[in-house]
């Protein structure tokens, strides 16, 4: 029985070693369960082997027995201490070897890792989407035809919402008098348009001396007893079978016609005084001299900006171009100091309706000060279409040259950063006309209709918003008038003209007139059947 107690106690005292040799060294651990998964059913048979010796008695008996449970320990402590080591071993990998184990990114980190891929991949799209697109070769035609037809149906909605009061208390007796005139003569000027989209560069180049013969001839009729009106101080205006025209609106797109034709002729040849001057500066002279003699300076100074670009493109010698430059500086100053009305249309303009004083109600910070009044009651979205104050005789020419005001009052900021959008989006076609077109002539007389058509436009909004004094121009084929919105379109139908002169604009209008006719040959197919 000692000896069995020994026994014991000395496989005691070895377990306590194993388990302090086993967390001290993982790789005798590995070995050691190898050697027990080969010996754990021998030693198991010894095991049983030794206890049945000892059950029987006896001193060899006790002996062999107090032996065999030496291996029949061993074996027990193998078996107790290997799953400890396999979750030893399990974890060890995932804490101690760097190696094996990757760290995990967040998906703050992983959505960060991809978001510029992604924009990257989207900006890569729309630039190729935009490439295919502006090398289209009808690009130019669209969008000077599209922002044209958004700008003038704006135009007469507008026309219609502002000069409904008007119409009707001006004795006309209905709110669509002034209405379906614009649209009549928004008529007129798409059928112009259309015609003269469809004619060749070589027709404009014969027509440009013509055009600019019968334009100063229309503009001096106003001088004329009888044929001449005026209106509102202004002698620019022609009557006859109960219409009046303003010649000059039509003059503006000659003179662009006819400077850039004689530029594109004269081209390299302006070497001297005599070839620089003539005939360019006599032309730009009587247009400007016959205009502004009827009192209209300004339309005389949109025709002044037209001429100075058309010359900048057209290559005019620099010391010619601000000699003429000076001149017509000169002129502006001497024709606004010897005005009184004038002065105080500039005087109006700086000091606002701070000058304006109890018993002058109707002065001259009266139209300026109630279009900002009409534009600052807009807000951002507007009062609602139809519903401006301003229109009801407070402002005068709500329907005419302050319209944007009135776009301001009912459609809000939102509605006015629309049309300077348009006129931006046109302005970009009339550029992209000029950077793609190889012929000078081209190049000079689209110049000259950016600075009538955009040019006119940013004064007009600048007078409205009080950054510059009144001086009566209309906001193209917005506001009401027919001369000008006939005279816009006509322009404009120049310019679809030079768009298709573009190298593969031929091919592509010939496949979309194959489109379209095949498209009418389908419908007409299903009406019969």
């Amino acid at each position: 029985m000692g000896r069995q107690t020994t026994a014991k106690e000395d496989a005691r005292r070895r377990r306590k070693l194993a388990k302090t040799t086993s967390a001290s060294a993982p790789a005798a651990t590995k070995t050691r369960k190898a050697a027990s998964a080969k010996s754990g059913a021998p030693s198991a048979a010894r095991s049983a082997g030794g206890k049945s010796a000892a059950g029987s008695g006896g001193g060899k008996s006790a002996a062999r027995s107090a032996g065999a449970t030496k291996p029949a320990a061993s074996a027990q402590r193998t078996r107790k201490t290997t799953p400890k080591k396999s979750r030893a071993e399990k974890s060890a990998p995932k804490t101690t070897t760097p190696k094996t184990s990757k760290p995990k990114s967040s998906p703050v980190q992983k959505s960060g890792a991809k978001n510029p891929s992604v924009v990257k991949k989207v900006m890569a799209t729309l630039r190729g989407d935009w490439s295919r697109f502006s090398a289209y070769p009808l690009t130019t035609y669209y969008i000077i035809l599209v922002s044209v037809l958004l700008l003038t149906g704006l135009g007469l909605v507008m026309v219609l919402s502002a000069s409904s009061i008007t119409s009707y208390d001006g004795g006309e007796g209905s709110s669509f008098a002034y209405f379906n005139k614009q649209a009549m003569f928004a008529g007129v000027g798409f059928a112009l348009m259309i015609a003269a989209s469809l004619v060749s560069l070589s027709f404009w180049k014969r027509l440009a001396w013509i055009a600019l013969g019968a334009g100063i001839v229309m503009q001096a009729l106003v001088f004329l007893p009888g044929l001449g009106k005026t209106t509102k101080g202004n002698a620019n205006w022609i009557g006859f079978a109960g219409f009046q025209v303003q010649p000059s609106e039509f003059l503006k797109v000659a003179l662009a016609l006819w400077l850039g034709f004689i530029l594109a002729q004269k081209f390299g040849k302006m070497t001297t005084f005599g070839h620089a001057m003539i005939p360019v500066v006599p032309g730009i002279l009587a247009a400007v001299g016959l205009v502004v003699g009827g009192n209209d300076l300004g339309t005389g100074l949109v025709l002044m900006a037209m001429a100075v670009v058309c010359l900048f493109i057209g290559g005019f010698p620099m010391k010619y171009f601000l000699l003429l430059g000076s001149i017509l500086t000169a002129a502006v100053i001497f024709f606004v100091l010897s005005s009184e009305n004038r002065l105080n249309r500039i005087k109006a303009m700086l000091t606002g309706h701070a000058d304006q004083t109890a018993a002058d109600t109707m002065g001259q910070a009266w139209q300026s000060n109630h279009g900002l009044f009409s534009l600052a009651s807009g807000g951002w979205f507007g009062v609602g279409l139809g519903a401006s104050r301003e229109k009801w005789s407070w402002l005068p020419e709500a329907h005419n040259d302050f319209i944007f005001a009135i776009i301001g009052e009912e459609l809000g900021l939102i509605g006015t950063l629309v049309v300077i959008f348009l006129f931006a989006i046109l302005g970009y076609g009339m550029i992209r006309v000029i950077m793609r077109s190889t012929n000078l002539m081209v190049q000079v007389t689209t110049a000259g209709f950016f600075a009538f058509i955009i040019g006119q436009a940013g004064i007009n909004i600048g007078v409205v918003t009080g950054l510059l004094p009144v001086i009566g121009l209309p906001l193209p084929f917005v506001s009401y008038g027919g001369s000008s919105i006939i005279s816009c379109l006509l322009a404009v139908g120049v310019l679809l003209s030079f768009a298709r002169t573009e190298p593969g604009a031929d091919a592509a209008i010939a496949v979309h007139k194959d489109r379209m006719r095949s498209s009418f040959a389908v419908l007409a197919r299903k009406r019969r059947n």
